[in-house]
């Protein structure tokens, strides 16, 4: 999910990343949703999951206190007795180059498309150096890259490993795994070094010391110079249509990608061909507001935003909140199944909005 959606990218408000649970937990099988529900556990606890990848976060609000008293509080102490990790993604995978938005901008035509606020997703990262045998390299570096370590771009398991002699000593309480206590020692060593996001510096040095041969084993951990994203990333998208599209034209193409009957409107007082189309999945008024537009797609907005929309001429389409979220879990399962292909990644059927028509 990092390589996904980077947590760096994620907006300052909101709560996102592993929620519940430990890295180093076995993950064979996994469920997507939108809202961790009731009905969504019970799908899980059948399909027999061990992480839920819910797009907003169960866990947002800080918490005092965690008791049965409260039915989501209840689907935590539930997940953490059953080993069930839970992940969310949110703002970070708005903002992602093939994120959630660019998914819900691609169905509406083709054309250039761009982010409408600009933001710089790439995470703080650091390097960790350690110091090992040999004959235990392939072990520790396998060891942290299942701890989060070792990811460039498309590539896992990336390393630098350059050979050297280490010496020590150790006091007559050490337990050498090379030579004896209290006796100086030479031993060839591998320097193993591998990038890791500053968020997962915690998990990997504590798989380091769990798969390393010695009793102390030598880290460094260096911060690294910011490196800009390759390309600029955002919230919300603007798309300058290839060929113009009336309103009617748009409409019937925002319902097919969403797989919508039914979507509101709120027409300008004139019709006009649409070029420029903005974007934004859920809750977009404060991204879409004031946006050069001729149209905008999103899944709710405030009654007073769309009379300010009707008076610059903008036409908006609102299709509910989590109708513009949900229709993007499949494309999500897949990029996922591409990366982890031995993970069974499953979207939720029980998962549905409050509001579903009957």
């Amino acid at each position: 999910m990092e390589t996904i959606a980077p947590t760096a990218g994620a907006e300052d408000w909101d709560n996102v990343g592993l929620l519940l649970g430990d890295p180093r937990w076995t993950l064979n099988r996994a469920l997507l949703c939108i809202d961790l529900t009731p009905a969504v556990w019970d799908e899980a606890v059948r399909a027999r999951a061990q992480l839920i990848l819910a797009y907003h976060p169960p866990i947002f609000q800080p918490l005092k206190k965690l008791t049965a008293g409260h039915w989501q509080q209840r689907l935590l102490l539930d997940a953490a007795r059953r080993r069930v990790a839970i992940y969310s993604p949110h703002t970070a995978l708005d903002v992602a180059e093939q994120g959630l938005n660019d998914w819900l901008v691609r169905g509406l035509g083709q054309g250039k498309v761009r982010a409408i606020q600009s933001a710089d997703a790439t995470p703080v990262m650091v390097k960790i150096a350690v110091f090992v045998p040999r004959e235990q390299v392939d072990r520790v570096r396998q060891a942290m890259a299942d701890a989060g370590a070792g990811v460039i771009g498309h590539y896992r398991l990336c390393s630098f490993n350059s050979p050297g002699e280490g010496t020590f000593q150790g006091d007559d309480q050490a337990n050498p795994f090379v030579g004896r206590a209290g006796r100086f020692e030479r031993a060839s060593e591998i320097r193993l070094e591998m990038v890791c996001p500053q968020s997962h510096v915690a998990a990997v040095v504590a798989a380091v010391r769990a798969s390393h041969p010695y009793e102390e084993p030598a880290m460094d951990v260096y911060p690294l110079q910011h490196v800009p994203a390759k390309q600029p990333r955002g919230q919300g998208r603007v798309v300058e249509l290839d060929k113009p599209v009336s309103l009617a034209a748009l409409v019937h193409r925002a319902k097919k990608h969403l797989g919508l009957r039914h979507v509101d409107v709120t027409r300008p007082a004139k019709a006009r061909p649409i070029r420029r189309v903005a974007v934004c999945a859920g809750a977009g008024a404060s991204v879409l507001c004031g946006c050069d537009a001729e149209a905008y797609l999103t899944g709710e907005m405030r009654h007073h935003d769309l009379l300010d929309a009707a008076q610059r001429d903008v036409a908006v389409i609102l299709a509910g909140h989590t109708q513009t979220e949900r229709p993007s879990l499949p494309h999500l399962a897949q990029r996922l199944t591409n990366l982890l292909p031995k993970v069974r990644w499953q979207v939720s059927k029980a998962d549905a909005p409050p509001n579903a028509q009957a």
